[in-house]
């Protein structure tokens, strides 16, 4: 045809060789159900839960920590009881006074 310049492709991408290793690393990338892509978002997702799970353990160990402090001092226990759970005495009376936001 008249007209129409021939384009050249370079020898390197004729080689079967390299089409098939285009074409594999393509597939990985973008078309296969664990791609490069998926796998990022769910390694993003463990490292969030990992960090979850810190922050949990810390929790825990802080409540074990207190647990151990109330179960060891009756006086300790009352003062978490009345405090925490406004618990009072028969002959008391219990004010409770909140501030407007």
């Amino acid at each position: 045809m008249p007209g129409l310049k021939s384009i050249k492709v370079p020898a390197y991408m004729r080689n079967k060789y390299f089409v098939s290793a285009a074409a594999f690393l393509i597939w990985l990338a973008f078309i296969d159900s664990k791609n490069f892509i998926s796998q990022y978002e769910l390694q993003s997702e463990v490292n969030k839960l990992e960090a979850q799970k810190s922050f949990f353990q810390d929790e825990i160990s802080k409540t074990r920590k207190e647990q151990q402090e109330l179960l060891s001092s009756p006086e300790k226990l009352e003062k978490f009881a009345r405090e925490k759970y406004l618990m009072k005495k028969d002959d008391e009376d219990l004010f409770i006074i909140t501030e407007k936001e």
